[in-house]
């Protein structure tokens, strides 16, 4: 398994990954992402997984970005896991989130963060098998868990 920069080759694919019907209520489509990461490139780190030549999937970290009202609070973690429909439940998820960890780490910071929809059939559990524990906090919604690195 690899992580790989978007480029024009390869974009195209990126944009066709669809995860299960059920969960597009979960996460955003990668058009979504590359938007937002074009809009802002100081603070995204968007990337495809591959296994092998295979593209299995799209992963976006967020750095330093200041979180609620401190600017002092900056935070990094991961911004969207979008494993393709038909990859699912091959470890690429795990992958992709050790990947992200172990770069904010590289990056200086101890803590990654994700937030996630809390309904039944979400990631949560996903989430916390990996080590992320919830802090309490709500993000538009969203449950708001951290993870020592």
């Amino acid at each position: 398994m690899r992580l790989a920069e978007i480029t024009p080759d390869n974009y195209e694919a990126a944009l066709a990954l669809t995860v299960h019907p059920d969960q597009s209520d979960l996460v955003a489509p990668v058009v979504k992402s590359l938007a937002e990461a074009y809009v802002f490139p100081r603070h995204a780190w968007p990337r495809l997984i591959y296994d092998a030549d295979r593209l299995v999937g799209f992963v976006m970290a967020f750095h330093d970005v200041a979180w609620g009202d401190s600017p002092d609070d900056l935070r990094s973690g991961l911004w969207r896991l979008n494993i393709a429909a038909t990859e699912q439940g091959r470890g690429y998820g795990r992958y992709a989130v050790e990947a992200v960890c172990a770069e904010i780490s590289a990056r200086g910071h101890n803590l990654a963060y994700v937030t996630y929809e809390p309904r039944d059939g979400g990631p949560a559990p996903f989430y916390a098998k990996l080590g992320f524990r919830p802090t309490g906090e709500v993000s538009d919604g969203q449950t708001v868990a951290v993870r020592d690195l």
